[in-house]
């Protein structure tokens, strides 16, 4: 199953992470299928970048989002064409 979820980056004390594709069974910072935004939670205030027609896309081919990333698709909805 594949799922949307975080991938911690960034140095001790000061993570950043990576909105990625991955198997559900990989670990954390394992090898993602697509990286489809960055969030970066040290900065004030937080950033946000999010690929909403690629999130969309994985969605439609069954990916679930994990909580977390939910709560930052719903926080940050796409930008109207």
């Amino acid at each position: 199953m594949l799922m949307i979820r975080l991938a911690r980056f960034g140095a001790k004390k000061k993570p950043t992470y990576r909105v990625v594709v991955i198997d559900k069974e990989r670990a954390r910072d394992g090898r993602a299928i697509e990286i489809v935004g960055h969030y970066n939670p040290v900065s004030d205030p937080a950033q946000v970048d999010l690929k909403h027609d690629r999130i969309s896309h994985w969605m439609k081919c069954g990916a679930k989002p994990s909580d977390t990333v939910a709560r930052l698709i719903a926080s940050n909805p796409a930008p109207a064409a």
